[in-house]
């Protein structure tokens, strides 16, 4: 089955998601709103793509490995904003983006970083 064969990049993606919303709402309360911005836009996305992943793993869906290749690119833009703050927030998010990537890149036989 589809969900057993990806069952760590299906987690990795549903952590990720995780972190990514988790972040939002945390940017929304920092004092500086604005300047968290372009943080929140790609913590939505990311949050976004990374569900869809992990549906369309689970279901064994055909374009699945498509998904993950734009999941994998979404995360490391995600990452690399997150991983300007210093808020433990934003590089928890980071981290789980990365993971994320990786994950997605490794099962999608892509090792383009």
């Amino acid at each position: 089955m589809a969900h057993e064969q990806f069952a760590s990049c299906i987690d990795a993606c549903d952590e990720c998601a995780a972190a990514c919303n988790h972040c939002a709402s945390a940017c929304l309360q920092e004092s500086d709103v604005h300047a968290m911005s372009r943080c929140i836009a790609l913590d939505i996305d990311c949050a976004a793509i990374c569900q869809l992943a992990s549906a369309a793993m689970a279901r064994g869906s055909e374009h699945a490995r498509s998904i993950c290749a734009l999941c994998a690119e979404i995360c490391d833009s995600c990452a690399e904003e997150c991983g300007k703050h210093d808020m433990d927030h934003c590089q928890a998010c980071a981290q789980a983006c990365r993971n994320c990537a990786a994950l997605c890149r490794s099962m999608t036989g892509s090792t383009n970083a």
